[in-house]
Protein backbone atom coordinates (compact mmCIF):
# COMPACT_ATOMS: atom_id res chain seq x y z
CA UNK A 1 0.00 0.00 0.00
CA UNK A 2 1.35 3.36 -1.38
CA UNK A 3 1.23 6.28 1.04
CA UNK A 4 0.24 9.70 -0.59
CA UNK A 5 2.30 12.21 1.25
CA UNK A 6 1.17 15.09 -1.49
CA UNK A 7 -2.17 16.19 0.91
CA UNK A 8 0.43 17.00 3.92
CA UNK A 9 2.72 18.45 1.89
CA UNK A 10 -0.22 20.87 0.36
CA UNK A 11 -1.72 21.21 3.74
CA UNK A 12 1.46 22.68 5.17
CA UNK A 13 2.04 24.56 2.25
CA UNK A 14 -1.34 26.88 3.04
CA UNK A 15 -0.10 27.93 6.10
CA UNK A 16 0.53 31.63 5.70
CA UNK A 17 4.32 32.43 5.91
CA UNK A 18 3.22 36.59 6.18
CA UNK A 19 0.54 38.51 7.71
CA UNK A 20 -3.01 38.51 5.55
CA UNK A 21 -3.20 41.47 3.25
CA UNK A 22 -6.04 43.51 4.82
CA UNK A 23 -8.89 44.41 2.39
CA UNK A 24 -9.64 47.67 1.53
CA UNK A 25 -12.18 50.04 3.64
CA UNK A 26 -15.48 50.09 1.72
CA UNK A 27 -16.80 53.60 1.23
CA UNK A 28 -19.25 53.76 4.24
CA UNK A 29 -15.90 53.18 6.64
CA UNK A 30 -14.40 55.53 4.57
CA UNK A 31 -16.65 58.35 4.86
CA UNK A 32 -17.32 57.30 8.59
CA UNK A 33 -13.65 58.65 9.01
CA UNK A 34 -14.56 61.85 7.16
CA UNK A 35 -17.68 62.50 8.61
CA UNK A 36 -17.93 61.77 12.17
CA UNK A 37 -14.71 63.85 13.01
CA UNK A 38 -15.57 66.74 11.24
CA UNK A 39 -18.95 66.61 12.79
CA UNK A 40 -17.24 66.44 16.51
CA UNK A 41 -15.00 68.88 15.91
CA UNK A 42 -17.88 71.31 14.48
CA UNK A 43 -20.39 70.74 17.22
CA UNK A 44 -17.28 71.60 19.33
CA UNK A 45 -16.27 74.47 17.71
CA UNK A 46 -19.70 76.28 18.02
CA UNK A 47 -20.29 75.23 21.30
CA UNK A 48 -19.95 78.19 23.17
CA UNK A 49 -18.03 80.11 20.10
CA UNK A 50 -19.03 83.79 21.04
CA UNK A 51 -16.90 82.94 24.82
CA UNK A 52 -19.52 85.52 26.53
CA UNK A 53 -18.99 88.03 23.18
CA UNK A 54 -15.51 88.81 24.83
CA UNK A 55 -12.30 88.85 22.99
CA UNK A 56 -8.34 88.50 23.66
CA UNK A 57 -5.55 90.44 22.81
CA UNK A 58 -4.54 88.67 19.76
CA UNK A 59 -7.79 88.10 18.37
CA UNK A 60 -8.17 92.28 18.92
CA UNK A 61 -5.23 92.38 16.98
CA UNK A 62 -6.46 90.00 14.25
CA UNK A 63 -9.77 92.29 14.23
CA UNK A 64 -8.51 95.91 13.68
CA UNK A 65 -6.11 94.54 10.95
CA UNK A 66 -8.96 92.47 9.12
CA UNK A 67 -10.63 96.23 8.82
CA UNK A 68 -7.55 97.88 7.08
CA UNK A 69 -7.77 97.81 3.35
CA UNK A 70 -5.48 95.00 1.35
CA UNK A 71 -2.96 97.88 0.98
CA UNK A 72 -2.92 98.76 4.58
CA UNK A 73 -1.85 95.62 5.61
CA UNK A 74 0.68 95.26 3.53
CA UNK A 75 2.48 98.33 4.31
CA UNK A 76 1.98 97.59 8.14
CA UNK A 77 3.43 94.19 7.32
CA UNK A 78 6.79 95.95 6.28
CA UNK A 79 7.26 97.21 9.97
CA UNK A 80 5.41 94.67 12.17
CA UNK A 81 3.64 91.21 12.55
CA UNK A 82 4.84 90.19 8.57
CA UNK A 83 4.48 86.50 9.79
CA UNK A 84 0.39 86.94 10.17
CA UNK A 85 0.26 89.08 7.40
CA UNK A 86 -0.89 86.25 4.89
CA UNK A 87 -3.92 85.01 7.49
CA UNK A 88 -5.10 89.07 7.93
CA UNK A 89 -5.88 89.34 4.14
CA UNK A 90 -7.50 86.26 4.07
CA UNK A 91 -9.36 87.72 7.06
CA UNK A 92 -9.99 90.94 5.20
CA UNK A 93 -11.99 88.80 2.03
CA UNK A 94 -13.48 87.18 5.24
CA UNK A 95 -14.72 90.25 6.48
CA UNK A 96 -15.97 91.76 3.25
CA UNK A 97 -18.05 88.78 2.29
CA UNK A 98 -19.29 87.98 5.72
CA UNK A 99 -19.70 90.81 7.73
CA UNK A 100 -17.33 91.60 10.49
CA UNK A 101 -18.69 90.36 13.82
CA UNK A 102 -17.29 87.51 16.40
CA UNK A 103 -18.66 84.57 14.43
CA UNK A 104 -16.67 86.11 11.33
CA UNK A 105 -13.38 85.93 13.10
CA UNK A 106 -14.01 82.44 14.66
CA UNK A 107 -15.77 80.60 12.50
CA UNK A 108 -13.11 80.25 9.85
CA UNK A 109 -11.09 78.40 12.70
CA UNK A 110 -13.58 76.34 13.72
CA UNK A 111 -14.39 75.28 9.82
CA UNK A 112 -10.53 74.60 9.79
CA UNK A 113 -10.28 72.79 12.68
CA UNK A 114 -13.21 70.14 11.46
CA UNK A 115 -11.19 69.96 8.20
CA UNK A 116 -8.07 68.66 10.44
CA UNK A 117 -10.11 66.45 12.30
CA UNK A 118 -10.90 64.79 9.02
CA UNK A 119 -7.55 64.85 7.58
CA UNK A 120 -6.16 63.10 10.93
CA UNK A 121 -8.77 60.09 10.32
CA UNK A 122 -7.83 59.82 7.16
CA UNK A 123 -4.36 59.69 7.71
CA UNK A 124 -5.44 56.60 10.72
CA UNK A 125 -7.24 54.84 7.77
CA UNK A 126 -4.31 54.71 5.93
CA UNK A 127 -1.74 53.96 8.25
CA UNK A 128 -3.91 51.67 10.50
CA UNK A 129 -7.44 51.08 9.26
CA UNK A 130 -10.53 52.10 9.60
CA UNK A 131 -11.33 51.89 13.29
CA UNK A 132 -7.82 53.38 14.21
CA UNK A 133 -8.83 56.00 11.59
CA UNK A 134 -12.56 56.83 12.83
CA UNK A 135 -10.97 56.73 16.70
CA UNK A 136 -7.74 58.91 16.12
CA UNK A 137 -10.42 61.56 14.10
CA UNK A 138 -12.90 61.79 17.37
CA UNK A 139 -9.70 61.88 20.02
CA UNK A 140 -8.38 65.25 18.16
CA UNK A 141 -11.21 67.34 18.17
CA UNK A 142 -11.63 66.48 22.01
CA UNK A 143 -8.25 67.66 22.82
CA UNK A 144 -7.80 70.47 24.95
CA UNK A 145 -5.71 72.23 23.26
CA UNK A 146 -7.58 71.68 19.49
CA UNK A 147 -10.78 73.21 21.48
CA UNK A 148 -8.73 76.22 22.10
CA UNK A 149 -7.66 77.15 19.15
CA UNK A 150 -10.35 76.17 17.61
CA UNK A 151 -12.58 79.03 18.58
CA UNK A 152 -9.66 81.82 18.07
CA UNK A 153 -9.35 84.36 15.19
CA UNK A 154 -5.74 83.36 14.71
CA UNK A 155 -3.96 81.40 12.14
CA UNK A 156 -3.04 78.64 13.89
CA UNK A 157 -6.12 75.78 13.27
CA UNK A 158 -5.68 76.59 9.70
CA UNK A 159 -2.25 76.08 10.27
CA UNK A 160 -3.05 72.70 11.29
CA UNK A 161 -5.25 71.99 8.64
CA UNK A 162 -2.94 72.29 5.58
CA UNK A 163 -0.50 70.64 7.68
CA UNK A 164 -2.82 67.33 8.28
CA UNK A 165 -3.43 67.36 4.78
CA UNK A 166 -0.02 67.68 3.46
CA UNK A 167 0.89 64.89 5.56
CA UNK A 168 -2.07 63.08 4.28
CA UNK A 169 -0.93 63.50 1.03
CA UNK A 170 2.66 62.85 1.43
CA UNK A 171 1.65 59.24 3.12
CA UNK A 172 -0.74 58.59 0.04
CA UNK A 173 2.19 59.33 -2.33
CA UNK A 174 4.87 57.44 -0.93
CA UNK A 175 3.75 54.25 -2.88
CA UNK A 176 2.64 56.01 -6.00
CA UNK A 177 5.87 58.36 -6.04
CA UNK A 178 3.73 60.48 -8.43
CA UNK A 179 5.41 64.59 -9.18
CA UNK A 180 1.58 65.53 -9.65
CA UNK A 181 1.18 64.58 -5.73
CA UNK A 182 5.00 65.86 -4.83
CA UNK A 183 3.35 69.74 -6.16
CA UNK A 184 0.29 68.99 -4.28
CA UNK A 185 2.59 68.59 -0.65
CA UNK A 186 4.60 70.91 -1.68
CA UNK A 187 2.36 74.34 -2.30
CA UNK A 188 0.41 73.14 1.15
CA UNK A 189 3.16 72.99 3.27
CA UNK A 190 4.24 76.21 1.55
CA UNK A 191 0.80 77.40 2.40
CA UNK A 192 0.89 76.75 5.86
CA UNK A 193 4.32 78.01 6.41
CA UNK A 194 3.31 81.50 5.22
CA UNK A 195 0.30 81.19 7.50
CA UNK A 196 2.79 80.83 10.30
CA UNK A 197 6.28 80.34 9.81
CA UNK A 198 6.84 77.44 12.33
CA UNK A 199 5.14 75.22 10.59
CA UNK A 200 8.34 74.07 8.94
CA UNK A 201 9.13 71.93 12.31
CA UNK A 202 6.41 69.74 10.36
CA UNK A 203 8.34 69.35 7.17
CA UNK A 204 11.62 68.51 9.79
CA UNK A 205 9.12 65.68 11.62
CA UNK A 206 8.21 64.38 7.72
CA UNK A 207 11.78 63.87 6.72
CA UNK A 208 12.69 62.08 9.78
CA UNK A 209 9.67 59.97 9.22
CA UNK A 210 10.45 59.01 5.58
CA UNK A 211 14.14 58.54 7.08
CA UNK A 212 13.06 56.34 9.62
CA UNK A 213 10.84 54.36 7.13
CA UNK A 214 13.35 53.76 4.36
CA UNK A 215 10.72 54.58 1.96
CA UNK A 216 10.90 53.11 -1.59
CA UNK A 217 14.07 54.53 -4.20
CA UNK A 218 13.42 58.01 -5.36
CA UNK A 219 10.95 58.78 -2.26
CA UNK A 220 13.56 60.56 0.05
CA UNK A 221 15.12 62.37 -3.27
CA UNK A 222 11.66 63.23 -4.40
CA UNK A 223 10.78 65.04 -0.70
CA UNK A 224 13.90 66.18 -0.28
CA UNK A 225 13.57 68.62 -3.82
CA UNK A 226 9.98 69.44 -2.42
CA UNK A 227 11.34 70.54 0.45
CA UNK A 228 14.00 72.70 -0.95
CA UNK A 229 11.19 74.28 -2.83
CA UNK A 230 8.99 74.86 0.74
CA UNK A 231 12.12 76.53 2.56
CA UNK A 232 13.01 78.64 -0.45
CA UNK A 233 9.57 80.05 -0.99
CA UNK A 234 9.92 80.78 3.24
CA UNK A 235 13.01 82.27 2.95
CA UNK A 236 11.90 85.77 1.52
CA UNK A 237 9.31 85.87 4.88
CA UNK A 238 11.53 84.36 7.37
CA UNK A 239 14.46 86.82 6.61
CA UNK A 240 11.95 90.23 6.84
CA UNK A 241 10.23 88.94 10.07
CA UNK A 242 13.78 88.10 11.67
CA UNK A 243 13.99 92.13 11.92
CA UNK A 244 11.03 92.19 13.38
CA UNK A 245 12.08 90.16 16.24
CA UNK A 246 10.99 92.80 19.14
CA UNK A 247 7.28 91.22 18.08
CA UNK A 248 8.44 88.00 20.02
CA UNK A 249 10.18 89.99 23.04
CA UNK A 250 7.25 89.33 25.56
CA UNK A 251 7.74 85.56 25.55
CA UNK A 252 10.36 85.23 28.19
CA UNK A 253 10.54 83.61 31.55
CA UNK A 254 10.81 80.08 32.63
CA UNK A 255 9.22 77.74 29.54
CA UNK A 256 6.42 75.74 30.49
CA UNK A 257 5.48 72.97 28.27
CA UNK A 258 3.66 71.31 30.19
CA UNK A 259 0.53 70.11 28.42
CA UNK A 260 3.51 69.40 25.22
CA UNK A 261 5.42 66.94 27.67
CA UNK A 262 2.62 64.82 28.80
CA UNK A 263 1.43 64.50 25.36
CA UNK A 264 5.04 63.42 24.43
CA UNK A 265 5.48 60.54 26.99
CA UNK A 266 1.71 59.15 26.51
CA UNK A 267 2.45 59.54 22.98
CA UNK A 268 5.65 57.39 23.14
CA UNK A 269 4.10 55.15 25.56
CA UNK A 270 1.16 54.39 22.80
CA UNK A 271 3.52 54.02 20.40
CA UNK A 272 5.30 50.96 21.54
CA UNK A 273 2.27 49.44 23.12
CA UNK A 274 0.79 49.51 18.95
CA UNK A 275 1.08 47.32 16.32
CA UNK A 276 3.41 48.57 13.23
CA UNK A 277 0.30 48.29 10.94
CA UNK A 278 0.28 48.54 7.13
CA UNK A 279 2.13 50.57 3.82
CA UNK A 280 5.45 51.23 3.74
CA UNK A 281 4.89 54.11 6.52
CA UNK A 282 3.88 53.01 10.02
CA UNK A 283 1.62 55.07 12.36
CA UNK A 284 4.87 55.47 14.67
CA UNK A 285 7.41 56.36 12.46
CA UNK A 286 4.83 59.37 11.44
CA UNK A 287 2.95 60.56 14.44
CA UNK A 288 6.04 60.14 17.02
CA UNK A 289 8.14 62.55 14.88
CA UNK A 290 5.11 65.04 14.43
CA UNK A 291 4.59 64.95 18.31
CA UNK A 292 8.18 65.44 19.42
CA UNK A 293 10.49 67.24 17.29
CA UNK A 294 8.39 70.66 16.51
CA UNK A 295 7.86 71.56 20.21
CA UNK A 296 11.80 69.52 21.01
CA UNK A 297 13.44 72.20 18.36
CA UNK A 298 11.48 74.92 19.54
CA UNK A 299 12.31 74.26 23.20
CA UNK A 300 16.14 73.63 21.93
CA UNK A 301 16.07 77.56 20.01
CA UNK A 302 14.89 79.03 23.22
CA UNK A 303 17.62 77.96 25.10
CA UNK A 304 19.29 80.73 22.70
CA UNK A 305 16.42 82.84 22.51
CA UNK A 306 12.78 82.35 24.18
CA UNK A 307 10.91 81.10 21.25
CA UNK A 308 8.52 78.29 22.89
CA UNK A 309 4.62 78.93 23.14
CA UNK A 310 2.48 75.91 22.92
CA UNK A 311 0.23 77.13 19.79
CA UNK A 312 3.69 77.51 17.81
CA UNK A 313 3.20 73.85 17.48
CA UNK A 314 -0.65 73.06 17.61
CA UNK A 315 -0.06 70.46 15.07
CA UNK A 316 1.76 68.06 17.32
CA UNK A 317 -1.38 67.23 18.42
CA UNK A 318 -2.14 65.19 15.08
CA UNK A 319 0.64 62.96 16.24
CA UNK A 320 -0.81 61.95 19.56
CA UNK A 321 -4.59 62.08 18.44
CA UNK A 322 -3.05 59.37 15.84
CA UNK A 323 -1.43 57.38 18.54
CA UNK A 324 -4.31 57.35 20.89
CA UNK A 325 -6.90 56.33 17.97
CA UNK A 326 -4.74 53.83 17.42
CA UNK A 327 -3.79 52.18 20.93
CA UNK A 328 -7.56 52.29 21.65
CA UNK A 329 -7.78 50.27 18.29
CA UNK A 330 -5.41 47.84 19.53
CA UNK A 331 -6.38 47.47 23.42
CA UNK A 332 -9.86 46.92 21.82
CA UNK A 333 -8.35 43.42 20.88
CA UNK A 334 -7.61 42.50 24.15
CA UNK A 335 -10.52 40.93 25.34
CA UNK A 336 -9.25 41.06 29.18
CA UNK A 337 -8.12 44.33 29.24
CA UNK A 338 -11.42 45.77 26.94
CA UNK A 339 -13.47 46.73 30.30
CA UNK A 340 -10.57 48.59 31.82
CA UNK A 341 -10.18 50.18 28.79
CA UNK A 342 -14.03 51.60 28.42
CA UNK A 343 -13.85 52.86 31.72
CA UNK A 344 -10.60 54.71 31.34
CA UNK A 345 -12.11 55.92 28.08
CA UNK A 346 -15.40 57.55 30.37
CA UNK A 347 -12.93 58.31 33.02
CA UNK A 348 -11.26 60.76 30.35
CA UNK A 349 -14.17 62.11 28.51
CA UNK A 350 -15.83 63.20 32.19
CA UNK A 351 -12.64 64.25 33.26
CA UNK A 352 -12.78 66.70 29.90
CA UNK A 353 -16.41 68.66 30.96
CA UNK A 354 -14.89 70.87 33.33
CA UNK A 355 -11.78 71.05 30.94
CA UNK A 356 -13.94 72.22 28.27
CA UNK A 357 -16.60 74.45 29.92
CA UNK A 358 -13.64 76.35 31.12
CA UNK A 359 -11.93 76.60 27.42
CA UNK A 360 -15.55 78.83 26.66
CA UNK A 361 -14.94 81.55 29.44
CA UNK A 362 -12.67 85.04 28.63
CA UNK A 363 -10.83 83.80 31.81
CA UNK A 364 -9.37 80.86 29.69
CA UNK A 365 -7.21 83.61 27.71
CA UNK A 366 -4.17 85.89 29.33
CA UNK A 367 -6.39 89.06 28.41
CA UNK A 368 -10.05 89.82 27.90
CA UNK A 369 -9.79 92.85 25.63
CA UNK A 370 -13.52 93.39 26.21
CA UNK A 371 -13.51 93.88 29.53
CA UNK A 372 -10.62 96.47 29.34
CA UNK A 373 -12.29 98.70 27.14
CA UNK A 374 -15.80 98.27 29.33
CA UNK A 375 -13.86 98.99 32.07
CA UNK A 376 -11.88 102.30 30.54
CA UNK A 377 -15.56 103.23 29.30
CA UNK A 378 -17.01 103.00 32.71
CA UNK A 379 -14.07 104.81 34.90
CA UNK A 380 -13.89 107.59 32.12
CA UNK A 381 -15.32 111.04 31.72
CA UNK A 382 -15.57 112.83 28.95
CA UNK A 383 -12.40 115.01 28.27
CA UNK A 384 -10.35 112.76 30.60
CA UNK A 385 -6.98 111.48 29.68
CA UNK A 386 -5.48 108.47 28.59
CA UNK A 387 -2.54 106.59 29.11
CA UNK A 388 -1.68 103.08 28.39
CA UNK A 389 1.56 101.22 29.88
CA UNK A 390 3.20 100.04 28.19
CA UNK A 391 2.05 102.01 24.67
CA UNK A 392 1.52 98.54 22.88
CA UNK A 393 -1.31 97.85 25.26
CA UNK A 394 -3.34 100.19 23.15
CA UNK A 395 -3.81 97.30 21.24
CA UNK A 396 -6.35 96.03 24.05
CA UNK A 397 -9.31 99.11 23.05
CA UNK A 398 -8.48 98.90 19.26
CA UNK A 399 -11.64 96.74 18.32
CA UNK A 400 -13.89 99.16 20.31
CA UNK A 401 -12.92 102.38 19.30
CA UNK A 402 -15.60 103.78 21.06
CA UNK A 403 -14.82 102.50 24.22
CA UNK A 404 -12.45 105.16 24.33
CA UNK A 405 -13.78 108.07 21.90
CA UNK A 406 -14.32 110.83 24.33
CA UNK A 407 -11.34 110.60 26.16
CA UNK A 408 -7.98 112.26 25.04
CA UNK A 409 -4.98 109.67 24.50
CA UNK A 410 -1.77 111.73 25.78
CA UNK A 411 0.99 109.66 24.37
CA UNK A 412 -0.16 109.16 20.85
CA UNK A 413 1.07 111.10 18.16
CA UNK A 414 0.10 108.84 15.60
CA UNK A 415 -2.73 106.27 14.90
CA UNK A 416 -2.17 102.85 14.07
CA UNK A 417 -3.80 103.16 10.60
CA UNK A 418 -2.13 106.18 9.85
CA UNK A 419 1.44 104.99 10.81
CA UNK A 420 0.75 101.33 9.62
CA UNK A 421 1.56 100.14 12.86
CA UNK A 422 -0.75 97.91 16.07
CA UNK A 423 -0.49 100.27 18.04
CA UNK A 424 0.68 103.66 16.77
CA UNK A 425 3.49 105.63 17.42
CA UNK A 426 3.96 107.56 20.76
CA UNK A 427 5.20 111.23 21.29
CA UNK A 428 8.87 111.77 22.77
CA UNK A 429 8.91 112.08 26.27
CA UNK A 430 9.13 114.99 27.43
CA UNK A 431 6.08 115.94 24.99
CA UNK A 432 3.97 113.15 26.87
CA UNK A 433 4.85 114.08 30.64
CA UNK A 434 4.09 117.95 29.49
CA UNK A 435 0.54 116.68 28.20
CA UNK A 436 0.04 114.47 31.26
CA UNK A 437 0.47 117.40 33.71
CA UNK A 438 -2.31 119.44 31.37
CA UNK A 439 -4.97 116.97 32.89
CA UNK A 440 -6.85 116.63 36.27
CA UNK A 441 -8.15 113.07 35.62
CA UNK A 442 -6.25 110.01 33.58
CA UNK A 443 -7.44 106.92 33.08
CA UNK A 444 -4.42 104.62 33.07
CA UNK A 445 -3.91 101.42 31.39
CA UNK A 446 -1.69 98.93 32.83
CA UNK A 447 -1.30 95.32 31.61
CA UNK A 448 -0.33 92.75 34.04
CA UNK A 449 2.97 91.39 33.93
CA UNK A 450 4.73 93.79 31.13
CA UNK A 451 7.49 96.00 31.60
CA UNK A 452 9.35 97.79 29.19
CA UNK A 453 12.47 99.12 31.40
CA UNK A 454 14.65 101.63 29.86
CA UNK A 455 11.99 103.17 27.13
CA UNK A 456 12.19 107.11 27.87
CA UNK A 457 8.83 107.55 27.20
CA UNK A 458 7.30 104.50 29.97
CA UNK A 459 9.68 105.95 32.15
CA UNK A 460 8.24 109.48 32.06
CA UNK A 461 4.87 107.96 32.00
CA UNK A 462 5.62 106.43 35.76
CA UNK A 463 7.60 109.45 37.09
CA UNK A 464 4.66 111.87 36.01
CA UNK A 465 2.26 109.58 37.77
CA UNK A 466 3.92 108.98 40.47
CA UNK A 467 4.66 112.73 41.09
CA UNK A 468 1.26 114.69 40.55
CA UNK A 469 -0.96 112.37 40.50
CA UNK A 470 -2.47 109.74 43.42
CA UNK A 471 -4.76 106.41 42.44
CA UNK A 472 -8.09 107.34 43.33
CA UNK A 473 -9.81 103.95 41.91
CA UNK A 474 -8.85 100.97 40.59
CA UNK A 475 -10.77 97.74 38.56
CA UNK A 476 -9.24 94.69 38.03
CA UNK A 477 -9.63 92.87 34.56
CA UNK A 478 -8.36 90.04 33.08
CA UNK A 479 -4.88 90.78 32.11
CA UNK A 480 -4.93 94.63 32.99
CA UNK A 481 -5.29 97.34 35.40
CA UNK A 482 -7.34 100.36 34.76
CA UNK A 483 -6.89 102.87 37.39
CA UNK A 484 -8.04 106.82 37.53
CA UNK A 485 -5.61 108.89 38.73
CA UNK A 486 -6.16 112.41 40.06
CA UNK A 487 -3.91 115.32 40.37
CA UNK A 488 -2.19 115.48 43.67
CA UNK A 489 -3.26 118.46 45.95
CA UNK A 490 -0.73 121.36 45.98
CA UNK A 491 0.71 120.02 42.72
CA UNK A 492 0.93 122.72 40.22
CA UNK A 493 -2.03 124.07 38.85
CA UNK A 494 -2.75 122.54 35.15
CA UNK A 495 -2.93 124.51 32.03
CA UNK A 496 -6.07 122.49 30.96
CA UNK A 497 -8.82 121.00 32.78
CA UNK A 498 -10.43 118.01 31.75
CA UNK A 499 -14.37 118.34 31.07
CA UNK A 500 -15.26 116.05 33.85
CA UNK A 501 -13.12 118.41 36.11
CA UNK A 502 -11.38 116.84 39.50
CA UNK A 503 -13.82 114.88 42.25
Amino acid sequence: MSLDVRAPAAATRTVPSRPPVARAPSTPAKALVVIAPAALAAALGVWGVRRQNTMWGDEAVTYQLAHRELSQIWDTAQHVDLVHALYYAVMRVIFDLFGSGLLSLRLPSVLAMSAAASGVGLLGLRLAGPRAGTLAGLVFPLLPQVQKYAQEGRSYAMVCALIAWATYVLVVNVPRRARWWWAVYGFTMLLACLLHEFAVLALAAHGVTLIVSRPPKGVLRAWSVTAAGVVIGLLPLAVVSAGQSEQVSWIGGPVRPDHLLVAMVVGVACARATPRGRGPVSLAALAVPMLVLPGALLLTASLVKPLFVDRYVLFSNIGIALLLGAWLDHVRRLPRWSPTVYVAAVAALVALVPVSLSLRTPQSRSNDATAVGAAVREAGRPGDGLLYLSGRQRMLTAAAPEDTRLLVDLALAQDPVASNTLAGIELAAPEIAARMRQFDRIIVVRAVGVHAPGNPQEEAKEATLRRHFRVHGTAEVNGARVSVHVREEGSSRPVRRSGGGSP
